[in-house]
Formats: C-alpha cells, sequence, structure tokens
C-alpha cells in the first residue's frame, strides 16, 4: 500500500508513524472531506435539482425555520434521504479500528467530528458531534428532544415533510443540528477543548484548519505543545504556521496506509 504514495508523501507518513506510535494522547478533528468519500455532498458543493435555487446558509439557519419551516423542514428531510444509504469509507473504518487498538494499549483517543452523519458510529467508532446529529431532531422552542420513532411499521425511515410538532409545548420540530449563527453544544465543545489542550498529536483530517470555532482546536493543542497533522488532498498553504506535518492525500487512502505503518514496528 505504502508504494502507492508519492517518496514525498512516504516521508511524510513515516515521519507520522514514528510520532504516533509512542504518543500517548491523541485528539483527532473530522471534517466533511471525510464524509465527502462516502459520497455525502459537502455545504460547498452546489445543490441539485429544486434545491439548487437556494442557498444552504439560508435554510440551515434560525431565521430561515422561522420564516419557512415547511421549505427548511423538507430540506432536511430530503438531505436524510440522500444519505440513508450511505456507509462508511476506509477513512472511517481506519479511525474505528485505531480507536479500538488505542484504548486496548489504555492510550487516550478523542476522535471528534464536524459531521452530522453517523458514518462514525456505523463504522464502530466512539464520536463527539460538534454540529448535532442529522437523525435526531428537537423541539424548536422548548428544545427537548423528538423521541417519537421516525420508522414505518415497515421499519424504514419515514421522509414526509409534513411538519411536526412537540408533545410538550406545540412548537415546531426541527432537526438537532447546529446551526449558522448558533452556539455549539457546551458539553460536545467543552470535551473537545480538553481533548485538544492536553494532546501530544492532534489531527485534522478533511476539514481546514482555518475555519473557526473548529480551527481553534487545532491552535489550542499547538499553544500546549502538541504536533498538529493534518490530512487533506487539498490542504491550505495558509495553514503552515499551525500545521508540522502535511499529508496531502485522500484520508480514505492514506489513513489506513499509516496505521499500517503504526503498527507494523
Amino acid at each position: 500500500m505504502l508504494a502507492e504514495l508519492t517518496p514525498e508523501l512516504i516521508l511524510q507518513v513515516q515521519r507520522a508513524a514514528a510520532l504516533l506510535r509512542t504518543a500517548q494522547r491523541i485528539c483527532i478533528l473530522t471534517g466533511a472531506g471525510v464524509s465527502a468519500e462516502s459520497g455525502i455532498p459537502t455545504f460547498r458543493d452546489k445543490q441539485t435539482g429544486f434545491w439548487a435555487q437556494y442557498r444552504a446558509e439560508d435554510l440551515a439557519s434560525p431565521e430561515g425555520f422561522l420564516r419557512e419551516p415547511e421549505l427548511v423542514w423538507a430540506w432536511y428531510q430530503w438531505r436524510r434521504e440522500l444519505v440513508q444509504d450511505k456507509t462508511p469509507n476506509p477513512a472511517h473504518q481506519a479511525l474505528a479500528q485505531w480507536q479500538h487498538n488505542a484504548h486496548s494499549a489504555n492510550q487516550e483517543f478523542t476522535l471528534i467530528t464536524q459531521n452530522v452523519d453517523d458514518l462514525h458510529e456505523q463504522a464502530g467508532s466512539t464520536v463527539t458531534h460538534l454540529h448535532g446529529h442529522l437523525w435526531r431532531n428537537r423541539c424548536s422552542q422548548c428544545h427537548a428532544p423528538y423521541v417519537a420513532p421516525l420508522a414505518s411499521t415497515e421499519d424504514k425511515v419515514c421522509f414526509g415533510v409534513a411538519l411536526l410538532n412537540c408533545e410538550s409545548c406545540g412548537g415546531y420540530i426541527r432537526p438537532d443540528i447546529v446551526w449558522f449563527g448558533e452556539s455549539l453544544p457546551i458539553d460536545a465543545w467543552q470535551t473537545a477543548e480538553a481533548a485538544a489542550a492536553n494532546c501530544e498529536v492532534f489531527i485534522s483530517i478533511g476539514t481546514s484548519s482555518l475555519v473557526y470555532p473548529a480551527a481553534g482546536l487545532a491552535q489550542l493543542a499547538r499553544q500546549n505543545g502538541a504536533t498538529v497533522i493534518e490530512i487533506n488532498p487539498n490542504p491550505n498553504t495558509q495553514s503552515d504556521t499551525i500545521v508540522d506535518i502535511i499529508l496531502a492525500e485522500k484520508a480514505g487512502i492514506v489513513l489506513p496506509i499509516l496505521l499500517e505503518q503504526m503498527t507494523s514496528q
């Protein structure tokens, strides 16, 4: 597998593997690029069909839901239908195996994601979600979780676009997603900050190290003496002041090789 990479990338993978073999505290942040390798569109991708006339930023916002709740709910139901058949790719699988190995060796391994899908969980990982969960819902007014099943009698997900109401206060049910202009969940963010501040190696995978607030995690790790590694086929050159090692390749290609290198010696 190593021979598939360029000579320069091989050197960087070996350098990263050498660091990670002895690291006892590892913090990993994944972003949209990891899910994109499973066929899930990112927010930067142009929307298709009926939704091409809308900007994602206008739909994924409290203002958008207040203005047109039916439209926003229908969009999320469309997104759910779009991703329902997507499965974990080699990057998800490698991270799950890595986490399993780390726990068996009593190493601290914290996996954090900006993604709202459940592909990390499907692969077997325990993960902290910074931006919420696509398959969960809550009340837009009292914030109570919506626990009614989304499945039909055939145990298939229901993608109906009719608005749902909260059983407690009657408010409209919305996706349990962090929208533009909203704060990240406190517990998840505190977990992420603590892991970043205390790790020896921080790895950013499939996400820009310049987009806040998550970009602050890499900076926090660096400020506390951690080595920062970025895995991204198109790394941002401005991240040079933050990142120590850049693995410029898709996560699904380089992560299994990195894991193999870590465990082969």
